[in-house]
């Protein structure tokens, strides 16, 4: 577990997936502004914003603050 401080999605996650990122995996199938659908792919979502492929925009990719929070909330279980 993480010495961070506890996270939560709502205040912590979910400011981070900006409306047009919700917007764009909703075809998909995908909903990021959902607690339990970002819980189920937490670790693919971390891998992708990691190693910039997601987003897709490079000048919207996450910095690496971004990740070590997101990557934090994994670590913790992902807290609600």
């Amino acid at each position: 577990m993480s010495d961070s401080a506890p996270l939560s999605f709502a205040t912590d996650i979910r400011p981070m997936f900006r409306d047009v990122d919700v917007r764009h995996m909703q075809p998909h199938g995908f909903d990021l502004s959902s607690y339990v659908d970002v819980k189920l792919k937490a670790l693919a979502i971390y891998q992708a914003v990691a190693n910039r492929s997601m987003p897709p925009n490079p000048d919207d990719a996450w910095s690496q603050p971004m990740c070590a929070i997101f990557k934090d909330w994994i670590d913790q279980g992902c807290p609600q």
